[in-house]
């Protein structure tokens, strides 16, 4: 059986992004099983007992089975090697991501991996990417997943879609990690720290 996971951050006792969640989580379910009636997530996050930023993980089939609470880290991320994805689909939010972690075990002394599909960069192996060029921020088209946070930052007009070719990246200056729990700024390193 199929299933999926929404991480959604809490803070303050508040859910942030909540309507974005809800609405990645019945389309997934859409897609999968048809037309079902939808889910609400609110339901079933209890933020009230949770101040600090806490990674809310919740596991879905055709209904939710399992909503878990972790404490957050943010996990330093100073370098960057590109991987070629190879077949690997991610394009709903699996609950199995062993795609993605055999990626990131091809990461070598780098943090993390920056993922390239077709010659265009997509993501890393835990977050949406956008890229400074000096005037502009931009994240790619096609990325592995379409993160909440990355169509919040579309719909605000922070980040713009870009085909970013593997020979753009001297072209930018720095880039920059954001997920559902990394607030944009937050990670931001040079391009200069991606090695090939």
């Amino acid at each position: 059986m199929c299933r999926f996971i929404e991480t959604v951050r809490i803070e303050g006792r508040t859910v942030w992004n909540m309507p974005l969640h809800d609405e990645r989580m019945n389309a997934t379910r859409r897609a999968v099983w048809g037309n079902m009636p939808p889910l609400r997530l609110e339901d079933v996050i209890r933020p009230a007992l949770y101040s600090s930023r806490t990674r809310c993980r919740i596991v879905y089939g055709r209904e939710i089975e399992r909503v878990e609470y972790f404490p957050y880290r943010i996990r330093p991320v100073h370098s960057l090697r590109l991987v070629p994805c190879g077949g690997v689909d991610y394009s709903f939010k699996y609950a199995d991501r062993t795609g993605l972690d055999v990626l990131f075990s091809q990461r070598g002394n780098a943090d993390d991996v920056l993922i390239v599909r077709n010659g265009l960069l997509t993501d890393t192996s835990i977050a949406n990417i956008a890229l400074w060029n000096g005037s502009e921020w931009h994240t790619p088209a096609h990325p592995l997943l379409k993160g909440t946070r990355r169509e919040e930052l579309l719909r605000d007009g922070v980040i713009a879609e870009r085909d970013i070719a593997v020979s753009a990246l001297p072209g930018y200056r720095k880039i920059c990690l954001f997920n559902a729990m990394l607030l944009f700024g937050e990670v931001e390193l040079p391009c200069t720290s991606v090695m090939y």
